[in-house]
């Protein structure tokens, strides 16, 4: 699955990487602790997190993720934006929470053939 057909299905608000949303996601994972991200995510997951600092980028870009939702109406600092854009790093938000966001995206099929989500 594309990114751009989650931001559509979803509706999602893309912060940055706006170019990069024909990314392939081969699932997702969703946590808010990034030492949990850092150990168990996997390269071209789809992370879901309410977290909204710099060192989300950081873990982002180190496990080569697919693209960040940011959930409940968060807002990364123009700091962390910057440095989302630098790092290619798509960065998406919404006002649901993350219960219902990894509810919908298994829905569409993001997970259901892995353990990742």
């Amino acid at each position: 699955m594309r990114i751009s057909e989650i931001v559509k299905e979803l509706n999602l608000t893309v912060l940055t990487g706006g170019d990069f949303v024909d990314r392939e996601i081969n699932g997702g994972y969703v946590s808010d602790m990034l030492s949990d991200v850092l150990a168990n995510s996997k390269k071209g997951n789809i992370w879901i997190t309410l977290q909204t600092h710099l060192n989300v980028i950081s873990v982002a870009s180190v496990k080569e993720l697919s693209g960040i939702i940011i959930v409940k109406r968060r807002k990364p600092e123009e700091d962390s934006l910057k440095k989302a854009q630098d790092e290619k790093i798509i960065i998406m938000s919404t006002d649901e929470d993350a219960f219902h966001i990894v509810g919908r995206l298994y829905e569409l099929g993001v997970g259901k053939n892995d353990e990742d989500i």
